[in-house]
């Protein structure tokens, strides 16, 4: 019988142990992983000008698509063009943005609507 304990403990002490390192290695795969995305340069934060365009209902108006501009002129232009055509709402606004290859990748903060 006291075989049987010692043989329990051992392979008890064992599944805490692998449960330990698992739950270890996780966090710094997890910090590595987060590195690793950070370093293959998916797109750098910047402050820019965006066209934004909404749907919805006017309380409750959803982004649904973002556009980079080069300065205001071309956005209040490129504004008054879409809102002929179509009946979302646009406003060009300067935006804390994700940047990469000169596409708004995604939007962190809306600065000031222009």
């Amino acid at each position: 019988m006291s075989i049987f304990r010692i043989i329990t403990f051992l392979v008890l002490g064992f599944i805490v142990y692998k449960v330990f390192v698992a739950v270890k290695d996780f966090e710094v795969g997890l910090d590595k992983r987060v590195e690793k995305v950070e370093a293959l340069g998916l797109g750098k934060e910047d402050e820019v000008i965006g066209l934004m365009m909404y749907l919805g209902d006017p309380e409750d108006l959803e982004l649904v698509e973002h556009l980079l501009v080069k300065n205001r002129s071309k956005c209040l232009e490129m504004k008054n063009n879409a809102e002929e055509v179509s009946n979302a709402y646009y406003e060009c606004a300067r935006l804390n943005a994700i940047v990469k290859d000169g596409k708004i990748i995604s939007v962190i903060e809306e600065l000031e609507v222009l």
